[in-house]
């Protein structure tokens, strides 16, 4: 007989919030004595933050290899930069319109204040550029550490060319990969912090800790809705094809991603869909592909920017105007380069906390709503890559009308 399959970690996640609240809200304010409980999970989760970020950085830039592919490759690179850029902007305005953390006051003892520090430009800039990378670190100074880390990386991608030695990128790549570790051991524990942070804010709160999970949820939905009206016209019209026939080419690719919340599982059946229902060339879904699930990710951006804003709405905390850019401008950095880790949203907002200077206390609450927030990231990221695969495949000359339309039918392994 073989091994019975016990319940996933989402699952334990799902039964662990639900217990929280409930708990919470029955005991009220005596559940306040478990949130060192998950102080604790969170800790352990910001002990590895700085490294993984780092390593995962300084790695990437140094195993980037040749010039790209030429027309193909600035055409892509520019269509992920500007969806991105939109997607991030979107994601602002529905949090500043919703506001989804407002409704509950989480603790801000973590802030020390209710106000965002007041700095000028020149200060702000002054401050990316770390004297001593290490006090970077001690500090958890993220900005700080992606630049040093981006440095360190191009300069080991050059010292490989001119040695022909790989022994900093190699130890990179296996100090990336027990961090990584660290991480998924930590990652068996979030039922039990989340239960504790949870229980805590319901403690106070009670059910009403309800209604901003799901005015979250609700912001990223009407996001992809917008989204998806804004650009499925737009690139139609751009390759001179109906918008009315996206919704059902996308059917199959869509329902993997709801299902499964992961890009990196969609990646097959999304190359082989550009090609055979979307015209797609298929240089260009081979090309494409791969990078925009990496780097393109609208849904990713939109809930990225989202969760800031809840973040400092849940906890008091006023973002000023040049913290609202840097909030996109780290949204948009972090899509560039998604740390792909089981539980890499935790580390994820546990970045952006650490770097907006907000209390970490509420990132329960997006953690207990995360696989829910997955399938709306994930349903966007994925047609959006189709897009520019679209885009790019007319603009390169290639772009198959007939293959769209219906007219003609082609099999993705022989193109």
């Amino acid at each position: 007989m073989g091994k019975k399959k016990g319940l996933s970690l989402t699952m334990w996640i799902v039964i662990a919030t639900v217990a929280g609240i409930v708990f919470g809200s029955l005991v009220g304010e005596w559940a306040g004595n478990l949130k060192f409980i998950g102080d604790i999970f969170i800790r352990l989760i910001q002990m590895s933050v700085v490294a993984l970020v780092m390593t995962s950085v300084a790695g990437a830039i140094g195993n980037i290899e040749g010039g790209g592919a030429g027309k193909m490759g600035l055409v892509t690179f520019i269509c992920i930069i500007v969806f991105t850029l939109i997607s991030a902007f979107l994601g602002l305005a529905l949090g500043l319109i919703v506001k989804p953390g407002v409704g509950i006051q989480i603790g801000t003892e973590i802030a020390g204040t209710g106000e965002a520090v007041q700095t000028s430009i020149k200060d702000t800039l002054l401050g990316f550029v770390p004297t001593n990378v290490f006090n970077a670190m001690s500090s958890g100074s993220m900005v700080p550490c992606i630049l040093f880390s981006i440095f360190f990386g191009a300069c080991a991608a050059m010292h490989k060319k001119s040695t022909g030695s790989t022994l900093v990128l190699d130890i990179l790549k296996e100090v990336n990969a027990v961090i990584i570790n660290i991480i998924k051991v930590v990652m068996n524990l979030a039922p039990i912090g989340i239960f504790a942070l949870l229980a805590n804010v319901a403690g106070v709160t009670g059910f009403a800790v309800v209604l901003p999970m799901l005015k979250f949820l609700g912001c990223l939905l009407v996001g992809d809705i917008i989204q998806f009206l804004l650009y499925g016209p737009f690139t139609a019209a751009f390759c001179g094809v109906s918008p009315a026939k996206m919704p059902g080419k996308y059917a199959k690719m869509s329902m993997m991603a709801l299902t499964t919340t992961s890009s990196a599982v969609c990646l097959p059946t999304k190359m082989e869909d550009m090609v055979t229902k979307f015209g797609v060339d298929r240089k260009v879904s081979d090309f494409v592909g791969p990078i925009t699930m990496s780097m393109n990710s609208c849904g990713a951006v939109q809930c990225y920017v989202l969760a800031i804003l809840f973040m400092s709405q849940s906890t008091g905390v006023t973002l000023t105007p040049g913290q609202f850019a840097l909030a996109i401008l780290l949204a948009v950095l972090m899509c560039m380069g998604t740390i792909v880790v089981p539980g890499g949203m935790v580390v994820t907002y546990t970045f952006f906390a650490t770097t907006m200077g907000l209390p970490l206390e509420s990132i329960a609450i997006l953690i207990a709503i995360d696989w829910f927030s997955g399938m709306f990231r994930t349903v966007m990221n994925v047609d959006v890559d189709v897009m520019v695969g679209m885009i790019v495949s007319k603009v390169c000359g290639v772009f198959n009308k007939k293959v769209y339309n219906g007219e003609e039918t082609v099999e993705y392994e022989q193109a």
